[in-house]
């Protein structure tokens, strides 16, 4: 007799985040189309949007011209990522009441392992509503939680239960619970490989356990057949940890139509450069080297780094090296399918050392008021959003203010 599976994991997933996070403390946005990212009338994109919003197609990563030309009437409203990244401290300090195992994956995102809670709690589906429950008294927002014998499983089962859903799919229940879903659920099928498993008539995960493994290999390639053959047969990692040090930060927006202008480009990347170093401001670290990511039609896609002087958290200095990387490799008026911005290297937050030779150094009174101010415009930022305060430059600076208004997906391929 089966004593139950040894494993259970929980993928768990905020619905909406940034856009229910405004419905939730402005009550007058609850019921009504809420978009989180650009403003009308200027360039950048959706980062993400209520679930109202999403009945007219509005997706995050589309373009805010077209998301205003979807629906006009909707509630458009700038980023406040210190606010958010603040909600989701409380929400991941809920996640540590119920498992020590947590492995967070983005602001709004944590695989969970649950095993062994059973004797504690009671069966998953009782766990996972004592989780939501939790997190709901905690910070007034709703989670869809999925629960199954691995990673992929249990991912897959939270979307299918979006929004404010719980899923529990048992190992006994997975080759069918899988079977059902649209191949483009599987990790690894996108814009290249989805036409190619399409034009075989696969249409489902089912469609595609029809395939030996030798037949994927030729139309897909060794290492993907490999990966979709064991998808598809529910095998995959059961293995949950505690993050361990951080090697990288990095954020990225995948648009839903190619961009090739420059100036779309450079706000967009401003952008990511300030939600990076808002990030890195909140984990108290800093990066030496900063990285850009850009992705053509056709999967052609580059990285490009540049090393800092000392290590940074400031966003007009990663704004900086990312777009003299872009300019230095030559891509203008080249469509653009995706852009990101990273820091490596990552280390505390360095002060500036005076040049005892040069009379214009940087004093270190002086840095310390620059840290002093970057810290207050993050608690106003966070209080009262991005367009309430923002930083002036010199006449000397050539690096454009930074505005994180802009909006950008923090989970680029799905709409949360």
């Amino acid at each position: 007799m089966s004593t139950g599976p040894a494993r259970w994991i929980m993928h768990l997933d905020m619905d909406a985040f940034y856009a229910a996070v405004e419905q939730r403390d402005n009550p007058a946005l609850r019921g009504l189309p809420v978009v989180v990212g650009a403003q009308p009338g200027g360039r950048g994109v959706v980062a993400t949007c209520s679930y109202e919003a999403r009945r007219f197609g509005i997706h995050s990563a589309m373009p805010i011209h077209e998301a205003h030309r979807r629906c006009p009437d909707a509630v458009y409203l700038r980023p406040r990522m210190a606010h958010y990244l603040e909600v989701a401290r409380h929400i991941r300090a809920v996640m540590a009441t119920c498992t020590p195992v947590v492995e967070p994956i983005s602001i709004d995102e944590a695989f969970l392992d649950v095993s062994g809670l059973g004797h504690l709690v009671g069966p998953p589906e009782t766990i996972g509503a004592q989780i939501k429950a939790a997190i709901r008294a905690a910070v007034d927002l709703t989670a869809s939680v999925g629960i199954g014998p691995n990673r992929l499983v249990a991912k897959i089962a939270s979307d299918f239960g979006k929004p404010d859903g719980l899923v529990v799919v048992p190992p006994e229940q997975v080759l069918d619970f899988l079977g059902g879903q649209p191949v483009g659920i599987l990790r690894g099928v996108g814009r290249r490989t989805l036409p190619i498993l399409q034009r075989l008539g696969l249409r489902t995960v089912a469609d595609l356990r029809r395939l030996s493994l030798t037949q994927l290999q030729a139309q897909v390639g060794s290492r993907a057949a490999a990966s979709l053959y064991q998808q598809a047969r529910g095998i995959a990692s059961d293995r949950v940890s505690e993050r361990a040090a951080r090697r990288s930060l990095s954020k990225e927006t995948t648009f839903g139509v190619d961009v090739a202008d420059s100036g779309v480009l450079r706000d967009t990347l401003r952008t990511l450069a300030a939600e990076v170093a808002a990030a890195a401001r909140q984990e108290t670290i800093a990066g030496r080297t900063v990285t850009l990511k850009i992705r053509f039609c056709g999967f052609e896609t580059h990285t490009r780094q540049r090393r800092l002087p000392r290590h940074s958290d400031d966003a007009r200095t990663l704004f900086a090296a990312a777009w003299s990387l872009y300019e230095a490799g030559h891509w203008q008026g080249k469509p653009v399918r995706l852009i990101g911005l990273g820091i490596a290297d990552l280390g505390a937050p360095e002060p500036v050392q005076p040049d005892l030779f040069d009379g214009a150094a940087e004093r270190p009174a002086d840095n310390d008021r620059e840290r002093r101010l970057t810290v207050a415009v993050d608690r106003i930022h966070a209080r009262f959003g991005v367009g309430a305060l923002h930083r002036g430059l010199s006449a000397a600076d050539p690096v454009d203010p930074v505005d994180p208004a802009r909006g950008r997906d923090d989970t680029p391929e799905r709409p949360k």
